[in-house]
C-alpha cells in the first residue's frame, strides 16, 4: 500500500463528508446516505487488490 492510496482515501473521505453535510442541511437525507455509500464502495474497490496481495504474500510465506 502506497502513500498515494492513503491520500486518495482521505480525499474521498473529506469530499464525502462535505457533500453529506451539505445534503443533510438542505433536507436531502436519502441523497446524503447514497453519497456516503458510494464513497464507501469506491474506497473498498481500491482496497480489494491490496487485501488480495496481502493474502497471497501470507500464503507464500507459510508455504515453506
Amino acid at each position: 500500500m502506497t502513500i498515494e492510496l492513503i491520500f486518495k482515501i482521505s480525499a474521498v473521505g473529506i469530499l464525502v463528508t462535505i457533500l453529506s453535510q451539505v445534503l443533510k442541511h438542505s433536507g436531502r437525507d436519502e441523497q446524503a446516505f447514497l453519497v456516503s455509500l458510494a464513497g464507501l464502495f469506491i474506497v473498498i474497490s481500491w482496497l480489494i487488490p491490496c487485501i488480495s496481495d496481502l493474502f497471497s504474500q501470507i500464503h507464500s510465506l507459510f508455504r515453506l
